[in-house]
């Protein structure tokens, strides 16, 4: 960690612009102010120090997807004490679930502050990525509590309407394998890595196999968000 802390200096330049966008998003300045612009720079434009350590956001975004279900899940199951468990895990993964948090980072404004190789209109995930990896920089700089605070009523609330989220369906996962339980036909998963030409780097591709025919196939930046778009696109194929 400390190699690439140190290797942070020979990649990025002071950027007022940056600076003005980040304290709009974050209400203040951070001190460690190449953390924050590590989380923006997407694993597409890695750059390579050291005995080829690379540099990018991947760390931070692995991070900020960690504590991000943990805000999230204390704020659940703060406002709703009289839920059960399958309602906050369902509402939980409506939150956080890579389309809502690249609408959160659009709207936030990340579009001029991501460095990145892949179209951004086209690989709407880099969105999603940058604002988990610009969690982990706040939790790393500020703390837990701090960060929660900044997180839940700069982002989450800001930009999320609850009553609405609730009614919207969007746990395909759940959804087809209830469907395979109802109809009494097995419903399985399976993922594997492949490389992605354009970025030369891996993404998880998932089957999903109803009996013994691939009725879905979808593609992602992690295996649930692949497993996900794969239950979609089953689900599209079986209710017509």
């Amino acid at each position: 960690m400390k190699k690439i802390i140190r290797s942070e200096k020979y990649l990025f330049t002071p950027d007022k612009n940056f600076t003005r966008q980040l304290k709009r998003i974050l209400g203040f300045l951070p001190r460690n102010f190449k953390l924050y612009q590590l989380a923006f720079v997407h694993k597409s434009a890695s750059h390579f120090f050291f005995n080829d350590i690379k540099v990018n956001n991947e760390r931070l975004e692995f991070l900020g997807d960690a504590i991000l279900d943990s805000m999230v899940a204390e704020y659940l199951f703060q406002k709703f004490p009289d839920k059960e468990e399958g309602f906050l895990t369902q509402t939980r993964s409506k939150i956080v679930n890579r389309d809502n948090l690249n609408h959160m980072a659009i709207k936030l404004g990340f579009g001029d502050m991501i460095i990145s190789k892949m179209s951004k209109d086209n690989h709407k995930s880099v969105y999603g990525d940058a604002l988990e990896a610009l969690i982990g920089a706040i939790y790393l700089d500020k703390g837990y509590d701090r960060a929660k605070k900044i997180v839940l009523e700069r982002i989450i609330q800001s930009y999320i309407n609850i009553n609405r989220l609730l009614e919207t369906e969007i746990d395909f996962k759940s959804r087809i394998i209830e469907w395979g339980q109802k109809n009494k036909k097995s419903v399985n998963f399976t993922s594997f890595e492949e490389m992605d030409e354009q970025t030369n780097s891996p993404v998880f591709v998932t089957h999903l196999i109803i009996v013994d025919d691939i009725v879905g196939r979808g593609s992602g930046n992690s295996k649930k968000e692949s497993e996900q778009n794969a239950a979609r696109q089953a689900l599209q194929i079986i209710e017509g």
